[in-house]
């Protein structure tokens, strides 16, 4: 269970819990730990197009706040690759012959649909380690439907389509809540809380207002406490590919991509001698780029795996937006009247 930090220092101090980072967020690990009653926590998840929120809450405090980026570059790559194969298949390139027979499973989604609900589920599943949630909250997504119209009803929009696998793969993890989004309207509304017509700003009241009212549908909270974000910014990583778009000198198409660093996995978090932590970017002449952790920003292209001491895998970048809180300062809030 969350504790203060007082406590949590005071645990460390009389070696009773151990330090521990996961990904930005510092936790500690009990020794000792005794099974008992735990609190009632609930996370509030409002995906999104573009940007997506969730709030992990109970009924004395909001713990978490989480703002992340929507997956949104699958669906290109994946034309992009077709595109190449069609056009190797009309080169003097030796090929494996085209499967004509090949059949898709029931349950298949489009690689892009299954990565935008992916990263949501990889998310809470990251925090289901941290806290005990046991309840989830999720806004569902409706669309309007056309009479007569089988292709547009069944595939509307990425949202539509994946949510049924998604709502199988929260309910296994604990309780799920479906609401509404007229719900999350009205609820937010009741309590006089604004949101921004920004969709991409960085602030409380853009996304994690709503994931913040979800989560209070359980937990009865009328007020908030804690505006800070978790900012969460999936990576990108260029998949392996057979060879590059465009030849190079003589006709010649280097090979490109790939998910592995001269043995070490891209994306991974490192202490540098020199640059500190950062994490793993590609490779070229048996050297890596090192990135800044925050900013994601190359720092060099001339890295040495010597020099850099691996800490834990990683598959999005990670910082802190910290808000003033409510007694001094409300981004987006007004009492009804």
């Amino acid at each position: 269970m969350p504790c203060r930090p007082a406590y949590a220092r005071a645990l460390v101090k009389s070696r009773r819990a151990q330090r521990r980072w996961f990904r930005g967020i510092f936790a500690i690990k009990l020794l000792d730990r005794a099974k008992g009653s735990v609190q009632q926590i609930v996370c509030g998840v409002d995906p999104g197009s573009k940007r997506e929120a969730m709030t992990v809450q109970s009924k004395q405090h909001t713990y978490l706040n989480v703002l992340s980026d929507a997956v949104t570059w699958v669906g290109d790559r994946v034309e992009t690759r077709r595109t190449m194969r069609r056009g190797r298949r009309f080169r003097k390139t030796p090929c494996r012959t085209n499967k004509s027979n090949r059949k898709r499973p029931i349950d298949w989604l489009p690689p892009s649909t299954r990565s935008r609900w992916q990263i949501k589920l990889n998310m809470i599943k990251f925090l289901k380690k941290l806290y005990p949630i046991t309840d989830y909250v999720v806004e569902d997504i409706k669309a309007v439907t056309l009479k007569g119209s089988k292709k547009w009803n069944k595939s509307f929009s990425p949202l539509e389509v994946g949510k049924v696998w998604f709502y199988d793969e929260v309910s296994q993890m604990g309780n799920l809540i479906r609401k509404q989004g007229y719900d999350t309207f009205n609820k937010r509304n009741q309590l006089g809380f604004i949101k921004s017509k920004e969709k991409l700003a960085e602030t409380f009241d853009a996304h994690c207002v709503d994931s913040w009212v979800l989560a209070s549908f359980v937990t009865g909270k009328s007020a908030v406490d804690n505006v800070s974000m978790f900012r969460v910014i999936p990576l990108q990583l260029h998949r392996r590919q057979l060879h590059r778009y465009e030849p190079e000198t003589d006709g010649i198409r280097k090979p490109y991509g790939g998910t592995q660093s001269l043995g070490m996995r891209r994306g991974s978090v490192v202490n540098h001698t020199k640059l500190g932590m950062v994490y793993v970017g590609g490779t070229m002449n048996s050297r890596i780029s090192l990135h800044d952790i925050k900013s994601g920003k190359r720092l060099t292209q001339g890295g040495s795996i010597k020099d850099c001491n691996f800490l834990h895998y990683n598959s999005w970048r990670t910082e802190w937006v910290r808000e003033l809180p409510p007694t001094t300062k409300v981004v987006g809030f007004r009492k009804c009247s």
